[in-house]
Formats: C-alpha cells, sequence, structure tokens
C-alpha cells in the first residue's frame, strides 16, 4: 500500500507543502498547468531549489502581480463557486473545497458567524487559493492510498493579521486540530498556518510518531522563516506492505439507517449504486427508536465517489443523511481465466497471492446457463468445473 508521511516536526503550511511535494515528484510544469484551469490570475508561481540550515529542498512562492485592490477578500461561496466552475479534475475540486470548508467552519465558529458568511482575508488572498487547489493537485497525481502525519509542531510568540495580533497558534489553527496530537514551543513563530492546518485535516487518515514502512522517496519543502531549527516540512513517499503477500488500500463505508422505505426498493438503488462503481452494497436489519424495525444500508466505495454514493442515497432513499468513516483492508489477489469443460469454455475466478492461486470459483451464470441448456443440476455443473479448475491450479 502506497503511503505518504507528513514529518511535522517544524510544522506546515501552504507554500512548504507545495514545496515538499513538488521537491518529492510532482512535476512543476504540471501543477502550473492545471492550475490555468482556474479562473483567477494576478500572480506568479516562484519554484527555486533552496538551502535551509544543510537542508536542500524547493521552495514555493506564490508572487503577487496585481495591485493591493486586485486582490480583493472574497466570501467562502465565491471561492466554492470559483472551484465549481473552473475545468479541474473533480476529485482535485472535491478535495480543494473540503479544505476551504474545513477553513470556513473553523473561522465561522471563531468569528459566531454563520459559514456562508465568512469572509476570507488569508484564505481568500490567491496565493492560499494557489496553495489550496495546487494541494489538491499534487495529491490527486500522487494518489496515495493512506496519508500519515507525525504530531504537528505549532510555534509559539505571536502573529500579526487582519484581526490584530493574536497568540500563536491562531484560534483558528488550534480549532482545526482539535483532537489531533500537536506540539507547542519549538519555535518562536508561527510554524504551522490555519491553510497548513486545514491541509492535515483534509488529506491525514492517521497521526502517528511510531510507523513501519519502506520509503521510496523524500521531498523537503523550504520555509521562508529563518531560525534555530531548519524551517523545512519533510514528506515520504513509501510502501507500508512491502514485505506483505496481500494487497491492501482504503475505501469509504457509508451508512444510513432507513425505518420507512420498503426493502424490496433497495434492489433499484443497489444498482444505481454499483453503477456508481460501489464495490459492495448490503443490508442489515436493526431495531430502531420505539422499536421500529428498519434497516442499514452499507456501501463501500473508493474516496474519489464519496459525493456521488452520498447524492444516490439521499436522493433516491427516504433517509435524511449518511455517515460515512474510513476503513483499510487487505485482499487476495484476484483474476479470471475460462477452463475447458464437457459443455464448453467456462469463466472462473481465481484468488490467492500473487506466488500462489489457491482458490477457485465458478461464474455462476455460465454453470447456470450451462445447466438450463443441458437439462442438468446446477449443483453438479458447478462441482465439475470446480473440479477442473483446481486441477490446473495443482498443474501450474
Amino acid at each position: 500500500m502506497k503511503i505518504l508521511y507528513y514529518d511535522c516536526f517544524m510544522g506546515i503550511s501552504g507554500d512548504m507543502n507545495l514545496g515538499a511535494l513538488i521537491d518529492l515528484g510532482v512535476d512543476a510544469r504540471f501543477l502550473q498547468d492545471e492550475l490555468k484551469k482556474l479562473p483567477v490570475d494576478g500572480y506568479e508561481l516562484l519554484i527555486e531549489k533552496k538551502l535551509k540550515k544543510g537542508i536542500s529542498g524547493t521552495q514555493v512562492t506564490v508572487k503577487l502581480t496585481g495591485s493591493r485592490q486586485a486582490h480583493h477578500h472574497r466570501h467562502w461561496k465565491e471561492i466554492e463557486l470559483l472551484i465549481r466552475q473552473s475545468h479541474l479534475n473533480e476529485n482535485v475540486k472535491t478535495r480543494a473545497i473540503q479544505t476551504f470548508q474545513i477553513l470556513a467552519e473553523a473561522e465561522a465558529k471563531i468569528h459566531h458567524k454563520k459559514t456562508e458568511e465568512v469572509h476570507f482575508h488569508e484564505v481568500g488572498a490567491v496565493d492560499s487559493i494557489v496553495d489550496i487547489v495546487g494541494a489538491a493537485i499534487c495529491l490527486e497525481a500522487l494518489k496515495p492510498a493512506m496519508v500519515m502525519a507525525s504530531p504537528v509542531q505549532l510555534g509559539g510568540g505571536m502573529v500579526s493579521c487582519e484581526h490584530g495580533v493574536f497568540p500563536v497558534p491562531a484560534p483558528a489553527t488550534t480549532e482545526i486540530l482539535k483532537g489531533k496530537p500537536v506540539k507547542i514551543g519549538g519555535a518562536n513563530f508561527e510554524t504551522t498556518t490555519p491553510t497548513g492546518a486545514a491541509l492535515l485535516a483534509t488529506y491525514v487518515n492517521t497521526f502517528t510518531e511510531s510507523i513501519e514502512f519502506t520509503i521510496e522517496k523524500t521531498g523537503y519543502g523550504i520555509g521562508h522563516k529563518d531560525a534555530e531549527a531548519p524551517n523545512v516540512l519533510r514528506v515520504m513517499l513509501g510502501d507500508m506492505n512491502a514485505s506483505s503477500a496481500y494487497p491492501a488500500d482504503t475505501r469509504m463505508v457509508i451508512e444510513t439507517n432507513i425505518d420507512d422505505m420498503s426493502p424490496e426498493m433497495v434492489e433499484a438503488v443497489a444498482e444505481q449504486l454499483f453503477e456508481a462503481g460501489a464495490s459492495d452494497v448490503w443490508i442489515t436489519p436493526i431495531i430502531m427508536k420505539k422499536m421500529r424495525n428498519g434497516m442499514t444500508l452499507s456501501v463501500i466505495a473508493a474516496h474519489e465517489i464519496l459525493p456521488r454514493i452520498t447524492d444516490i442515497l439521499l436522493h433516491h432513499t427516504t433517509s435524511l443523511g449518511v455517515r460515512y468513516y474510513e476503513v483499510q483492508r487487505s485482499m487476495l489477489e484476484r483474476k479470471t481465466e475460462t477452463v475447458d469443460t464437457p459443455w464448453g469454455k467456462i469463466r472462473v475466478k481465481f484468488s490467492g497471492t500473487k506466488e500462489n492461486y489457491f482458490r477457485a470459483k465458478p461464474e455462476y451464470a455460465d454453470c447456470l446457463e450451462v445447466a438450463r441448456k443441458n437439462n442438468i443440476p446446477l449443483m453438479t455443473v458447478i462441482q465439475v468445473v470446480q473440479q477442473i479448475a483446481f486441477n490446473k491450479l495443482k498443474n501450474k
């Protein structure tokens, strides 16, 4: 399983994140070309190799080319519309909007506003839009199965912003990182910005200092601060299952409880879910409040189709809401081959490890067709085909 590990020993900011991911291997020209799909101008993306405290890495700077007035404050809904109307990849749009949503909710809570009323002075600026959308572009290019991070260094001291002078970490940063492991006081400046915190909240599946994996690449994002410790973000790309015989990845489980819908109506919904790309769909009978019979409709799907799965569940069932969470899964390798039988060729699904396929399951539809055509029991066909398939495995 390919993982991306953020070593935030000196925190994280939007520009350090872009620098680290480019240093890791994301093509800078590809990133710049993708960013041009955003209807945002008035900036130049400077990408330079730099040395910080003996560490060589990549520094990214978003240089504004227009006047200060040209870079006006933007409301959250304005930013969302700007991203949705762009020609970016749908997964990139979803992830970027998710990051802004996290920021908007934090700002709304701090300033006692509704989320839609929030306007961003820092986040709405061109450089932060580039940082957030750029991060989504880079992560989509890398496609890690899982993103992990160390506890996050937040820094210390005071920081000046649009609202005045604030203690470090900034209120938005602490709000976003609630429930996440952090460190404070490792430097006398803001090492983790609200944008950096929101990026971690968006992408990181697990925070841990203890991890065992095989490192394949390392990238360093160089910050703009000078301190005793290197103002650097380190990211590592590696394989957590290099020694495992079983491939692994992550999926989303999406669920909803229903007590006012006929179970047979779920069949049509299940068909839509599978057509949308769901890996599996199932129903679990439950007893709900007031002892009403109900059911939990569960779906396993890839991260990128979560919005589509959610849309189907909310529009085609009687549910008023869904919940979802991430799971890891290990699985057998699988392949489908045809075998020669007394009735012709029949498909068989073989499964096992790359070195040893040890399971065989005849294709039900093929066996049923043979059984009907030859007027013989379906069980007989399956048993004969399965024996032929196992003999094929033994002879390999």
